[in-house]
């Protein structure tokens, strides 16, 4: 198949990958209202087509948290996307370190943040949820520290799980025991590409971050059971002074879709935060993060780094993020589908056709510098 955007590389993955995993990245909760709104509200905004103002020099590169990015770009944290492609986050670094963008490791990644540095030549973003064993949570920001992240992405979003039907449907969640192995099992071996290269050659020997505390076992349904006894329904703010005790570096705080609380991110010292719905996973309903991203960037916009996620599948949807008054934009189904779809090699394939796409865009609008990109390139009453 010939690819050439990220909706190609979404098919592909599809093609290639277990149901389970697929339904799993691609998903979202209830009736995924949410997830359709990240894509449609992004692809409404208009933007003011602009000539003769000589685009031949454009500088796409900025700066953000004290590093130099070759493109307002970032890997957002994904999930088990490492299962996409044998040892996945360790090909993701890789091709994220040659488009001179940052990688940031989940919690709950396939390949251990350990793991994943022996595939990476520059520090690495982290990001942590807030989780019940305040004593994995202290371990883990120790192992952050020792690896040397250059920030870490505090999810706030998730003190319990969205309700995830397609999870249920392919027995990731919902179906314990040996019915769901073998269901998943099953799924796997009409996928023979995968289950070569991941099932087999790239196996992993226990998942991830969270391999040390899982108490049955190192599988699918041992993760899962962890994580639902681990969401930590207390959160409050409060507990960002836990964070900090712990951590000196850059602090992100990611999910955030009311001005009220980027406020309080703001308040109590955050260095940046994510305008974000988890992909339309967590509750369904809410604001698109395009929506929400303006009010957000006039509110705390001049106190801290904004950055935004969600519905971004081009770089054309970079550059309007940008727009909305971002500073940098997080990409995480593009870089998920392009690694289950061809690997490294198809993730720095992806991130060209981002950059190219940025370009066009730009030249288009009659930009020449991400410092010039704001509401005064949207059409009509989006713009200033």
């Amino acid at each position: 198949m010939i690819i050439a955007s990220v909706a190609d590389y979404r098919e592909a993955a599809r093609r290639r990958l277990p149901a389970f995993l697929f339904e799993y990245m691609d998903g979202g909760s209830f009736a995924e209202e949410t997830l359709r709104r990240n894509v449609s509200d992004l692809a409404a905004i208009a933007l003011r087509q602009r000539v003769l103002r000589d685009v031949s020099n454009l500088d796409l590169s900025t700066e953000l948290f004290g590093q130099k990015l070759a493109m307002p770009v970032m890997l957002g944290p994904v999930g088990l996307a490492g299962l996409n492609a044998r040892r996945g986050e360790k090909q993701a670094v890789r091709a994220a370190e040659a488009a001179g963008i940052p990688f940031t490791l989940s919690t709950v990644a396939a390949c251990s943040l350990e793991e994943t540095m022996t595939a990476a030549a520059k520090p690495i973003w982290f990001q942590l949820y807030m989780i019940r064993d305040r004593g994995f949570m202290r371990d883990m920001l120790a192992r952050v520290v020792a690896a040397g992240c250059s920030a870490l992405v505090f999810t706030v979003d998730m003190p319990v799980a969205g309700s995830r039907y397609r999870d249920w449907k392919t027995g990731l969640t919902g179906m314990p025991g040996l019915k769901g192995a073998l269901y998943r099992v099953a799924q796997g071996a009409v996928k023979p590409g995968w289950a070569w290269d991941v099932g087999l050659l790239g196996r992993p020997h226990s998942l991830g971050n969270v391999a040390p505390v899982l108490k049955g076992g190192s599988g699918v349904e041992d993760f899962f059971a962890w994580l639902g006894q681990n969401f930590e329904p207390s959160i409050g703010w409060r507990d960002l002074d836990f964070i900090r005790s712990e951590w000196n570096g850059p602090l992100i705080i990611k999910g955030l879709l009311d001005p009220e609380d980027a406020r309080e991110a703001a308040k109590l010292g955050a260095d940046g935060i994510v305008v974000s719905n988890h992909g339309g996973r967590q509750l369904d309903g809410v604001l698109s993060s395009a929506r929400a991203l303006p009010g957000i960037a006039d509110a705390v916009g001049d106190r801290l780094t904004v950055l935004a996620d969600g519905g971004v599948r081009s770089g054309l949807d970079v550059v309007r993020m940008l727009a909305l008054g971002a500073k940098g934009v997080m990409l995480g189904r593009a870089w998920a589908y392009a690694l289950g779809a061809r690997g490294e090699a198809g993730m720095r394939h992806m991130l060209q056709v981002i950059e190219h796409e940025m370009r066009v865009a730009m030249s288009l609008t009659g930009v020449t510098r991400i410092a010039d990109i704001d509401r005064t390139i949207l059409a009509g009453e989006q713009g200033t």
